[in-house]
């Protein structure tokens, strides 16, 4: 993939929540904050509320999700751990959650990746569509998964990790993008020449044309792993 390594001018600190958590904290308050809908920016953590009979507190959190303030950025961090319960579409819970309390220099860290997020995008974008998913467009194989961004010609992936990309992250941006091919709404991915992933920690951008992919690693793709 073509690698861009972005400039940026303040490192980030030592954290003190688990790695997904701030990552979902990243990507949905650069959503929000791209948007200015914060429903539509963490409709899959009010949905995991929803599910396990919790989306009065989701809603009291979603209400205090203002910015990139303190409370906000905290609020975000206790709000997204309710993905799990959508994604693995959990029926309930036994052990109650433990509360989520990002320190200053998580904080700190969010706000900054958010920040080079929306300066991302505000050279690489605008944004076409935000947070989507592929109805139509599912298979026996994989019948879930959303996606992240769309610009004019590119599906970007977030990543915010502290290592690059592997091939299990490329593969699956292919397949989000084989499945958007195929989905009601494909017309939006007729215009894509890229996949990429974007990692707001190393502010980097990792970029594949699509026009250089062989037609047998697409059917090979479409068959084996997604099914059609």
């Amino acid at each position: 993939m073509e690698i861009i390594h972005l400039s940026f001018i303040n490192e980030l600190k030592t954290e003190n929540l688990e790695s997904n958590i701030i990552g979902m904290a990243v990507e949905y308050l650069t959503r929000f904050m791209l948007t200015k809908c914060v429903y539509i920016a963490f409709e899959v953590s009010v949905w995991g509320a929803e599910i396990i009979g919790e989306e009065e507190i989701a809603n009291e959190l979603l209400e205090n999700i203002i910015g990139l303030d303190e409370t906000s950025i905290a609020c975000a961090c206790e709000l997204v751990k309710f993905d799990v319960y959508y994604r693995q579409r959990s029926i309930g819970y036994c052990e109650p959650r433990p509360k989520t309390v990002p320190n200053a220099e998580t904080i700190y860290n969010i706000k900054e990746m958010v920040e080079r997020s929306i300066k991302f995008f505000n050279e690489y974008g605008p944004i076409t569509k935000a947070g989507f998913t592929f109805e139509g467009g599912y298979t026996k194989i994989i019948d879930t998964g959303d996606g992240d961004f769309l610009t004019k010609d590119t599906l970007w992936d977030f990543k915010v990790l502290k290592n690059p990309p592997t091939n299990e992250h490329t593969l699956q941006l292919l397949v989000y993008y084989l499945m958007g091919k195929h989905s009601e709404n494909n017309k939006e991915f007729n215009t894509i020449k890229y996949i990429g992933i974007y990692n707001p920690r190393l502010n980097s951008i990792y970029r594949y044309a699509i026009d250089k992919i062989s037609s047998e690693t697409i059917k090979e793709v479409e068959k084996s792993v997604i099914g059609y």
